[in-house]
């Protein structure tokens, strides 16, 4: 199993099978987003909320994405949580990296309120660079595990 972390301590590799990373079906789209299985109740339950309350995702170009090998944006030592499949960007283009209030303030409070339901960090709140199109896993793997069985995303076995 690879040593290698992401930025928020979940293993990563160059390697998407090493770690799990599958391609998810999000419910109500035609889209698939490659991220951790681990994780992929919550983030691919977050998209499907997204796309439902929010704005659609599977309209127009495919700017919608999980799993990538590669550094934070900026940095040469911290690997992104998008090296673990722990982070989606959804409408990237629409809501690009260091652009602030892409999302009018009714559609932000929903972007606050969907990460903190399904335990994730959203880009748009960082206090450096601000990152709207991204969402990213915010706990442990047995938090991961609780909070997906609490809401009901557990596959039955």
């Amino acid at each position: 199993m690879s040593e290698l972390k992401s930025y928020n301590g979940w293993p990563a590799s160059k390697d998407p099978a090493e770690i799990g990373i599958k391609s998810f079906k999000v419910p109500g789209t035609d889209l698939k987003i490659r991220c951790a299985e681990k994780v992929a109740p919550l983030l691919i339950g977050l998209a499907q909320e997204f796309h439902e309350t929010i704005e659609p995702i599977d309209e127009g170009t495919l700017d919608d994405w999980g799993y990538c090998f590669r550094m934070v944006r900026g940095t040469t030592d911290k690997l992104s949580n998008h090296s673990s499949g722990t982070a989606i960007d959804l409408n990237a283009e629409k809501h690009p990296l260091g652009k602030e209030n892409t999302f009018s303030k009714e559609d932000a409070a929903k972007c606050v309120a969907l990460a903190a339901k399904y335990g994730c960090k959203w880009g748009g709140t960082y206090k450096a660079r601000k990152d709207d199109m991204h969402f990213e896993i915010a706990l442990n793997p047995k938090q991961t595990k609780e909070l997906i069985a609490k809401l009901g995303l557990a596959k039955d076995e």
